[in-house]
């Protein structure tokens, strides 16, 4: 019996599979230090726990619109609203199981087979397969670690053709934690306009910024607000990994058909998450600030500490939890006998001998790069680095 073809485009998460790996060995008693997902390991704010506890004593545990409850979908309208001074209304909100799934019907409902759908590089590693299960084509516009990492209007350009349909933007990124300012947003709007082009917002690190800096959208530009669809959550900032809600704002044609496709696959989030998400839109910040202010601090240490190390250029990241480190240097190196000729048989290497988890840049199209979450214990990633210090040393010897 044969499965479908389109399963056949698409690979597993590489990073889900490192951290299975990193788990195994820990349970068999290895002393690993896993640095390889981006899961906050703060607990759910205690009142968004009990939000959803007081949901469940209510009996508010049935089916809701495919679209989720209105009073979420409110609220997620007001704050775009009063944030970027954009005109939503909670018809043009669509919840979905996480962020991700929001990110998948979007792509699904915007683009089909001959279409071109262009991913600034290093891109979050499901972009691509979800591009592919749409039946569509993914473009890598390659951007450079001494470029900031950021699409240029002159880059974009050259990957445009007539078959270029969407473009996914995502600030904060991950893996490389940068973030567009106003003025580099700025000048893409040109572009997107003269070619049409439907554009995806994924801001669901957006809550994450450091140095005081401020979150730039793409929601800002009413010139393009026909054209985007902003995708959200609440994973990131108020460690909700869990509880899979997260949500898309886009211009009626595209959220009409979220809907429609969504009420015959996973017909809505859970309910109580949904109560919980309210919770946390329309609460208290404290736990959110504490986090932030407990992330910049990880992110000083670890940067400071991994530029340390020889041969290793890093970026200091404004947002998210990532660090992303040019290892190419280490990449050639000799090690029992076998070539560490990836960043892959790179990471592998540290997992094998110093027991320490990262994840290689080839899945987020950065051939010769190493990704390194800070979203773990302060003294557990400046333990990691040290591990990762020690095994770059050895590949020196």
């Amino acid at each position: 019996m044969q499965l479908a073809e389109r399963v056949s485009r698409i690979q597993p998460s590489l990073t889900l599979e490192l951290s299975a790996k990193a788990s195994a060995l820990a349970k068999a008693g290895h002393p690993v230090i896993n640095l390889t997902v981006g899961e906050p390991d703060f607990p759910t704010p205690r009142h968004v726990r009990q939000a959803a506890f007081e949901a469940m004593e209510k009996g508010l545990t049935k089916y809701t619109p495919s679209a989720g409850i209105v009073e979420l979908r409110t609220a997620v309208a007001n704050r775009l609203n009063e944030t970027w001074g954009t005109a939503y209304e909670p018809r043009s909100i669509v919840m979905g199981s996480g962020a991700k799934e929001s990110l998948a019907n979007a792509v699904l409902a915007t683009c089909q087979m001959g279409d071109e759908v262009l991913i600034p590089a290093p891109y979050w590693l499901s972009y691509p397969e979800m591009v592919r299960l749409a039946h569509a084509t993914p473009v890598f516009i390659p951007t450079r670690l001494r470029d900031e990492f950021k699409l240029s209007p002159e880059c974009l350009k050259e990957h445009l053709t007539p078959r270029s349909r969407l473009i996914i933007i995502n600030s904060p990124s991950n893996p490389t934690g940068v973030a567009y300012d106003r003025e580099e947003l700025d000048a893409l709007i040109p572009l997107i306009l003269e070619h049409r082009l439907w554009v995806i917002s994924d801001e669901i690190y957006s809550r994450l910024l450091y140095d005081g800096r401020p979150h730039f959208s793409l929601a800002a530009h009413p010139e393009i607000r026909d054209q985007l669809i902003l995708v959200d959550g609440w994973s990131k900032a108020y460690a909700m990994t869990g509880w899979r809600i997260g949500f898309l704002a886009a211009p009626a044609q595209v959220s009409s058909a979220v809907i429609r496709m969504q009420s015959h696959t996973t017909s809505h989030p859970s309910s109580i998450s949904q109560w919980a998400a309210l919770a946390a839109l329309t609460g208290p910040e404290d736990d959110l600030h504490a986090m932030v202010r407990e992330f910049e601090r990880r992110r000083d240490m670890a940067y400071e500490h991994l530029t340390a190390i020889p041969d290793l250029p890093c970026r200091k990241p404004e947002g998210a939890f990532y660090l992303f480190a040019d290892a190419s240097g280490y990449v050639g190196a000799q090690w029992k006998g076998k070539s560490i000729d990836t960043s892959l048989a790179l990471c592998e290497y540290l997992l094998e001998e110093q027991r320490l988890a990262m994840v290689p840049g080839s899945v987020f199209g950065a051939e010769g790069f190493i990704r390194l979450s800070y979203a773990a214990q302060y003294e557990r990633v400046a333990e990691g680095i040290e591990r990762l210090a020690s095994g770059l040393a050895a590949l020196r010897r």
